[in-house]
């Protein structure tokens, strides 16, 4: 017997998020606004994470896992000061941060969340 699968904001490509067995998928996050820089992009996507996750019954502290990928590995500092700052101490969760093409060039980071319910 398998449980329900709940879709959120369901595209022909892909959904923004899955919650399965209290378990919540984010797709991955991009900024709306690709002009700002590193810093103004990271707080864009977090803050679509945490707007996710709110409407999963879930928030950031609650992330199981998070996954980066920077266009350009220079903007790592700054992405991390911002990261720093949003994150819930003591409630960090395992991360990777990898250098990767992202799918259109203003696009400067994205960020794929698994977290519980």
């Amino acid at each position: 017997m398998s449980s329900s699968i709940q879709r959120f904001d369901v595209g022909a490509r892909m959904s923004e998020m899955a919650v399965h067995n209290g378990t919540l998928y984010l797709a991955g996050q991009v900024a709306t606004e690709g002009a700002q820089d590193i810093s103004g992009q990271t707080r864009q996507v977090l803050a679509a994470i945490d707007a996710l996750l709110a409407r999963g019954g879930s928030s950031k502290s609650r992330i199981l896992r998070a996954q980066i990928f920077l266009a350009d590995l220079a903007d790592f500092a700054a992405m991390n000061e911002v990261w720093e700052a949003w994150v819930v101490p003591g409630h960090t969760p395992p991360r990777a941060t990898v250098q990767a093409a992202l799918a259109r060039p203003e696009w400067k980071i994205e960020v794929v969340v698994t977290a519980a319910a």
